[in-house]
């Protein structure tokens, strides 16, 4: 074989539609096949990229790759990036020629707002991945990995996806190549990484349908490439001619283990043992050859990858199937020989051209146009091997599992949404089953056909021969396709296509728009195909005057006028007043009026924003405006409608009122001048740190893009849709100047009112507390109910803490205090722990006013806390009247004193911060002692003393970095928030000294918690 290595010639777009040209992604809609007609220099593409797609701060489009072909074309690929994060499958392809853009391809998703931080852990996806999939053995495993080159154990990579035919709006996922060797098995496997549940699947196994197998053998003796190794003869092809690419061919010996694989050898030069390996390679090199002589592309990535064949895989298995990498057949059964005739062959290997050129997703419409490409140029290979062929794919094997050129007869459609079209979601939407449609059209290009489809179009296509079909589907498939490609545009493809290598209005060109018009897909070379509508009575009323910009246009009563000659011309990205007029023969009616224009240019006026204008049951003149997208281009048609007293359709003919159509032109989208209007900005709230605002939403002629929010005049952040943010970072009693600039794309601004918010002062707390326990005699009421244990034992009975300052309290409960009738509000928070507590034991919360004390709350044991639990009360104190030397008791009623109750803390806080000086340094003393007592203090929740082990926490308070020194054995360590909250976990190494970074908590007051063997240790820190 000769061959000669060229460059590739392939590059993709994306398309996200079902059955049109563009695709509507929340709210945004962008051709997938935009021509471009201006003299747009490729080094603008960035700017046309941003005007055209109406790209946000938080999209970007990087470049992939750039190629030449050998018609002069430069194309370049570029990947749409989301605040960073790719676009699963979302490219954009510009083509150009002599440094002029021609054609714009792909679909850019309008993404208006999409967290991009996961919430569930790669390694969690992957699982979740790998229990859907649910294979007993996968390719990764070290038992079968050697069987699987190149491949391994999946990463995962963090992505967006949508599938607009499985309405699958833009997710952030987790995708995993994930390749199951038994049962065999590979997809992209794509995990929400919000949720962790399972969002879709692309699969990468391609097959030849369901196929049966025998012992049969398909093309006689046929000349073949093998390689010599000193001893015997192998089924391999090395790379001649200065291509990279071989042949490879290998039996799997009847079983699933691609390491087990055994080269099919022979003592001579002439192989008669294998006939099934000798027909798979014999099909692999004449399907190399196929693309290399007629399309110039070496191998199937163009850049001469090994085809490895292998053939008898498992046993009793009929079918064969393309992996990503190689080809796999099985021998069939007693219905069909082995899958491996020359059409089969061609059609698997095609599947790779297909994954590394447009890459079209193995579901729905783009499934089908997968299916079908391996299905063309498996006939075009049988073709060009065999100088002939029968339009039947696998006939040889026993019977045709399809008819290119009357898919009816084994049930598959041959219009599109005709006859057999399938809607189910079995075989991945149809994909063999609707792959009909496109085997038609090229049937009917190839060998030209006249006819009546499915949904009545009366045809006649002179064909134009397979050479020059395959060239026309092989460039609309390496060049103008991708990942979700539908009919639709691969009709747009195709006839691009025609124009690139034949040139405009050429028999080939012709004869591709007939043939997609013969199987249901657009309208006929230069006819339009316009759904009618009209008024069937306008003698009433009347489209009496039509004013659209600067276009005029008065006329009489007619059901339906046809104003196509006259030409209203509006500019892409701008808005354009209306103003509709209706006219009355007598009494005036209510009216309901409809615009739509076909942007796409694909013959009517369905697809999603095709409906411009809206106004309803009126019987005056209507006005508003039109806003135009700055993708729209050339020229096409706008329909207006109007219909008495209800809403209408585009294609509906109604009895009274009237429908005009006329024809539009688009003017380039000029500079943006236009700023939004101002958002008006308010404060929701405010803490020590924090300010949070709200504002109203701007608008804009064309939209706003993003809001920017600065404080003190410098940048703060930035929002691309929302209209609230929240300041963080901020000083405690510090006033702030903030405003909002609301931005369009074009870079211009309007900035809302600017408001002065104050943050929130500092409010320092009262922090007494300690756990009363054996040893520690600090404000303890010393009444007859404080029953004082030894050893392990912390008091059940009565605590009472004072209100004191630094000079600390008297043995007298009336010593002098705080005077806290300065406090407009005063909250009491307390923790404890309870052990073996009866119903009917509670806790008490009491103040003492002098003389006696009275009750401020009570709480239930088994009703307002539970055994073992760890409790938080805030006790709200506004009604109590409060003498100068203010006394509160924390009081545990019990009936057994051999129970335990264990008392964490008491925070005393107040709104007024006159009379509470140096409270910060008398609260961190408190917490030093209560630290310091290592022997005699602090114990474990356990009430086990010191068994629990000793910990030691320091500086307290601490700014960055807490220290613990212990010698216990440590399971776990976990630091809790005044409220009982977990704000951190740390990972702790026995015996050692551990530093935790608390540098992120908010200030304030912590307990740190040890869990060990023999208990739990408890101690408190601040957090400066």
């Amino acid at each position: 074989m000769k061959r000669v290595l060229l460059l590739a010639m392939f590059s993709c777009m994306l398309t996200y539609s079902l059955a049109q040209n563009k695709r509507t992604t929340k709210g945004k809609s962008f051709p997938q096949f935009q021509p471009v007609r201006d003299n747009v220099n490729r080094g603008q593409l960035q700017n046309i990229f941003k005007q055209y797609l109406e790209m946000t701060p938080a999209d970007d489009l990087k470049l992939m790759k750039s190629e030449a072909d050998q018609l002069g074309y430069v194309h370049e690929k570029f990947q749409q990036y989301y605040k960073g994060v790719k676009v699963e499958g979302a490219t954009y392809t510009a083509h150009s020629k002599t440094g002029l853009v021609k054609t714009l391809t792909g679909n850019f998703q309008g993404i208006k707002e999409l967290d991009v931080t996961p919430s569930v852990s790669k390694t969690t996806a992957f699982s979740k991945a790998v229990a859907r999939v649910g294979a007993t053995t996968y390719a990764w495993e070290s038992r079968v990995k050697n069987g699987f080159p190149g491949y391994e154990k999946p990463a995962g990579e963090l992505v967006i996806v949508s599938d607009e035919e499985k309405n699958i709006e833009p997710t952030l996922a987790y995708k995993f190549d994930i390749y199951a060797a038994e049962p065999v098995y590979r997809a992209y496997v794509f995990i929400d990484a919000k949720t962790g549940s399972y969002v879709k699947e692309d699969q990468l196994i391609h097959d030849a349908n369901v196929a049966a197998t025998a012992n049969t053998r398909y093309n006689g003796s046929r000349p073949i490439t093998a390689d010599y190794t000193g001893t015997n003869y192998r089924l391999r092809e090395t790379a001649v001619a200065g291509v990279n690419g071989t042949v490879e061919t290998y039996s799997l010996n009847n079983g699933t283990s691609y390491a087990g694989a055994t080269d099919i050898t022979s003592a001579s030069t002439s192989f008669t043992s294998d006939i099934t390996a000798n027909q798979a390679h014999w099909g692999a090199e004449r399907t190399f050859d196929y693309y290399w002589v007629t399309h110039n592309r070496n191998s199937y990535n163009n850049a001469g990858a090994p085809i490895r064949s292998y053939v008898h895989y498992s046993t009793n298995y009929a079918n064969a199937f393309w992996d990503g990498s190689r080809m796999t057949y099985g021998d069939g059964n007693a219905t069909y020989s082995p899958l491996v005739s020359l059409d089969i062959c061609g059609h698997e290997i095609t599947h790779g051209v297909t994954q590394f050129s447009a890459n079209l997703t193995y579901s729905n419409q783009s499934g089908a146009l997968n299916e079908s490409f391996s299905d063309i140029f498996g006939e075009c290979i049988e073709n060009h091997a065999k100088g002939g062929n029968d339009w039947l794919m696998s006939q040889d094997i026993g019977t045709a599992f399809r008819s290119m050129s009357n898919p009816n007869a084994n049930g598959d459609p041959d219009t599109y949404l005709g006859t057999y079209w399938y809607t189910g979601t079995g075989d991945n939407g149809g994909v063999h089953t609707n792959s009909g449609v496109q085997n038609k059209w090229f049937y009917i290009l190839t060998m030209g056909e006249a006819g009546t489809n499915d949904i009545g179009n009366t045809y006649s296509v002179t064909g134009i021969g397979i050479t020059d079909a395959a060239k026309i589907a092989y460039r609309n498939l390496t060049t103008y396709l991708s990942a979700s490609s539908n009919y639709a545009a691969a009709r747009a493809g195709a006839i691009q296509a025609a124009i690139d290598i034949f040139g405009e209005g050429k028999p080939q060109v012709v004869a591709t728009t007939n043939a997609w018009y013969a199987v249901g897909v657009g309208c006929a070379y230069g006819v339009s195909c316009y759904c009618t509508s009209a008024g069937s009575s306008a003698a009433s009323e009347y489209i009496k005057t039509v004013n659209i910009a600067s276009f005029t246009n008065t006329s009489g009563a007619a059901g339906y006028s046809n104003f196509t000659a006259s030409t209203i011309n509006l500019t892409a990205g701008a808005s354009s007043s209306v103003s509709l007029i209706p006219g009355f023969a007598s009494t005036a009616r209510n009216e309901y009026w409809k615009i739509w224009i076909d942007f796409n240019k694909d013959g009517d006026f369905a697809d999603a924003g095709e409906q411009v204008f809206a106004a309803g049951l009126s019987t005056t003149t209507v006005a508003g405006n039109l806003v135009i997208p700055a993708t729209a281009t050339g020229t096409t048609r706008m329909r207006i409608s109007m219909k008495y007293n209800a809403q209408q359709t585009a294609c509906e003919t109604f009895s009274n009122g009237e429908v005009e159509d006329y024809t539009v032109s688009f003017a380039p989208a000029g500079p943006d001048g236009t700023p939004p209007s101002a958002p008006v900005l308010s404060s929701t709230g405010s803490t020590q740190t924090t300010i949070s605002l709200s504002w109203t939403a701007a608008t804009d002629n064309v939209g706003v893009v993003g809001y920017d929010v600065y404080v003190n005049g410098v940048l703060n952040g930035s929002t691309t849709s929302a209209t609230t943010y929240t300041i963080n970072g901020l000083t405690a009693s510090t006033a702030y100047s903030i405003y909002v600039q609301a931005k369009d794309a074009a870079g211009n601004s309007t900035s809302s009112n600017t408001i002065s918010v104050t943050t929130r002062p500092v409010t320092p707390p009262v922090v007494f507390g300690h756990y009363f326990e054996s040893g520690w005699n600090g404000w303890a009421d010393g009444g007859s109910d404080c029953a004082r244990y030894t050893g392990t034992r912390s008091y059940e009975g009565t605590y009472s803490i004072q209100l004191r300052d630094n000079g600390g309290v008297g043995s007298a409960m009336t010593s002098a205090a705080y005077n806290v009738t300065s406090y407009s509000s005063l909250t009491l928070d307390f923790y404890f722990y309870s052990f073996g507590m009866e119903n009917g034991e509670d806790v008490l919360v009491r103040y003492f006013n002098g003389s006696t004390w009275s009750t401020v709350a009570t709480y239930v044991a088994g009703t307002h806390f539970a055994n073992n639990g760890f409790y938080h009360a805030v006790v709200n104190l506004n009604s109590v009247v409060l003498p100068a030397n203010a006394q509160f008791r924390i009081q545990c009623d019990a009936s057994d004193n051999n129970d335990l109750v264990y008392i964490d803390a008491v925070v005393l806080t107040g709104n007024s911060a006159a009379s509470l000086t140096n409270t910060d340094s008398q609260s961190i003393e408190l917490i030093k002692q209560l630290n310091t007592d290592d022997d005699n203090g602090e114990q474990g929740i356990t009430g086990s003393g010191n068994r629990a082990g000793r910990m030691i926490v320091y500086p307290n308070p601490v700014a960055n970095t807490l220290t613990i020194d212990t010698d216990a054995e440590i399971n776990s360590v976990r630091i809790y928030s005044a409220a009982g909250a977990l704000v951190k976990t740390a990972v702790f190494k026995n015996g050692n000294i551990l530093s935790i970074n608390v540098s992120s908590l908010k200030p304030g007051f912590y307990i740190i918690s040890m869990q060990t063997d023999d208990g739990v240790i408890n101690k408190k820190f601040i957090k400066k």
